[in-house]
């Protein structure tokens, strides 16, 4: 199994990666930043998705858009345009089985900065456009959106005590996930799932679901 995944630096996914390694899957990362580590079955290649040169690879079968940035002044070239950039390159071939891109939950609801949450409102749109094209090879294409999520990106809020008590006020299930359940979320919606196309899952432990009735 060769999977091509951006962003694996750091957070999601690097974790992504990590679960594919687990159960020997042919790794190839794809980040701006050099190797998060070195293991049998993968391979880095350091460049930036929208602006760099991507490496030519054959025979992908699964490819993961997870790289993206924030509140960064680029969060539409990277989130946006990059993930269009890689997935034109590497999705659309005859050994493909599957395309998943990393959205957000702000892409439903905008509750984030306003580019980014541009940039993953049409990262989900994207992937639409994705599966009906990508459905003449057999394969599947959908979109994962976390809510918050336990990475070193978040590091601000989740060690504020004030800052988390009113995000944790604002979730049904008050905690976060962590970045290894959402690789697993990744593996069953590549791997396992073999039916589902076209469709945004949202892991945000309720948060968009949340409403305060004040009678």
């Amino acid at each position: 199994m060769k999977v091509v995944i951006t962003g694996t630096s750091r957070g999601i996914g690097r974790a992504i990666a990590e679960k594919f390694l687990a159960v020997g899957a042919d790794v190839i990362g794809i980040d701006k930043l050099d190797a998060p580590f070195a293991a049998r079955g993968y391979t880095h290649h350091v460049s930036d998705v929208y602006s760099g040169e991507l490496p030519d690879i054959d025979g992908t079968e699964i490819l993961v858009n997870n790289a993206g940035v924030q509140d960064s002044g680029r969060d539409i070239d990277i989130n946006l345009k990059g993930t269009i950039r890689v997935t034109e390159k590497y999705a659309f071939q005859g050994s493909v089985k599957s395309v998943l891109f990393i959205a957000s939950a702000s892409a439903s609801t905008g509750s984030e900065f306003p580019e980014y949450a541009a940039s993953k409102g049409g990262v989900v749109a994207y992937m639409k456009n994705v599966a009906l094209r990508i459905a003449e090879y057999g394969a599947t294409a959908n979109s994962l959106s976390p809510g918050g999520v336990y990475t070193e990106l978040n590091d601000r809020v989740i060690n504020d005590p004030a800052l988390w008590k009113r995000i944790m006020a604002q979730t049904l299930i008050p905690k976060w996930a962590t970045a290894e359940e959402i690789a697993e979320w990744a593996y069953f919606l590549t791997v396992v799932n073999k039916s589902m196309t076209a469709q945004d899952v949202l892991v945000d432990n309720g948060e968009a679901a949340k409403s305060d009735f004040v009678w």
